[in-house]
């Protein structure tokens, strides 16, 4: 239970630290925009149980597939997209870590 509230804390500090540093004159619209990818999570409803805490991300739901990351890093070379393609490479890496911290693998 503990890690679930720690990995649910930092997907919200860790875009707060990006947006700070990286687009410090900006950095509000910056990390309201990173944390509004965490829509991307409307992925897990598709799943049976919807949420097990058990389960790695990576790979198992549709928007958390190794292709769709690889878009995900293209958005970062845009600057149009850029905001976006980070908070969605922060949630990936985030879900990777909490897979790598169940002991789970990178599916």
């Amino acid at each position: 239970m503990l890690r679930s509230w720690i990995h649910l804390a930092l997907h919200f500090m860790v875009p707060g630290v990006v947006a700070r540093f990286g687009f410090a004159d900006r950095w509000k619209r910056a990390w309201l925009i990173m944390v509004a990818t965490m829509i991307v999570d409307l992925d897990h409803l598709l799943a049976v149980p919807v949420y097990d805490p058990c389960r790695c991300s990576i790979g198992f739901h549709p928007l958390h597939i190794w292709p769709a990351v690889a878009g995900y890093l293209l958005l970062c070379l845009f600057s149009k997209t850029r905001m976006v393609g980070l908070g969605l490479v922060i949630h990936m890496a985030l879900d990777a870590i909490d897979c790598l911290w169940m002991g789970k693998g990178l599916g």
